[in-house]
């Protein structure tokens, strides 16, 4: 049976390869056996539907989370969840979203840029040290992070599984979620 709730937004940033798609699917598992049926919008997924030809200059990056907050804004509007899973490298980005969606939640993936670079499952930092992308956050532009996020998850020190133990625990304190129901 699911339960109706009042939508709200969480976002996970953090520099590519922290960990953020990882986490939001976890997250996205957990809000489901709540009962939540949320929505995940995923910057890499959605960047060649919103803009077919991306630019990663600023100016690209500007028009893209602008329509990436308005389409959060649109769904949280229309009573469903969403999880932003989004490195949006300028805090403006996910300010943006913050002063819209009143029940907002950031959560910061704090993993160091060399731990990124090893990683590196789509090679952006490999192309950026070649000169075939010039734009990456944490390499050639800067990451600005939260100043005050909801949840830090220390990339390293905590397995992803307990990050969503952290960021449900601050849903439920925000009274964002309600407990789950336990079947007898």
């Amino acid at each position: 049976m699911e339960r109706k709730t009042q939508a709200f937004a969480v976002w996970i940033t953090g520099l590519p390869a922290s960990g953020k798609s990882k986490i939001a699917a976890a997250l996205s598992a957990e809000l489901a056996s709540h009962g939540i049926d949320s929505a995940t919008l995923e910057s890499d997924a959605l960047r060649p539907i919103v803009a077919p030809h991306p630019r990663y200059d600023e100016e690209g990056r500007d028009e893209f989370y602008r329509a990436l907050v308005y389409i959060g804004v649109l769904l949280t509007t229309h009573g469903v969840p969403v999880i932003f899973d989004a490195t949006a490298s300028r805090r403006a980005y996910r300010n943006g979203a913050r002063t819209q969606i009143p029940r907002f939640l950031e959560i910061f993936v704090d993993c160091p840029l060399e731990v990124c670079m090893r990683r590196d499952p789509k090679g952006i930092y490999r192309k950026g040290k070649e000169g075939k992308a010039s734009s990456v956050p944490g390499l050639q532009v800067p990451y600005e992070p939260p100043e005050n996020p909801d949840v830090i998850l220390r990339c390293g020190v905590e397995r992803p599984e307990a990050g969503v133990r952290k960021i449900i625990s601050t849903l439920l304190q925000k009274q964002f979620i309600q407990p789950r129901l336990e079947s007898k």
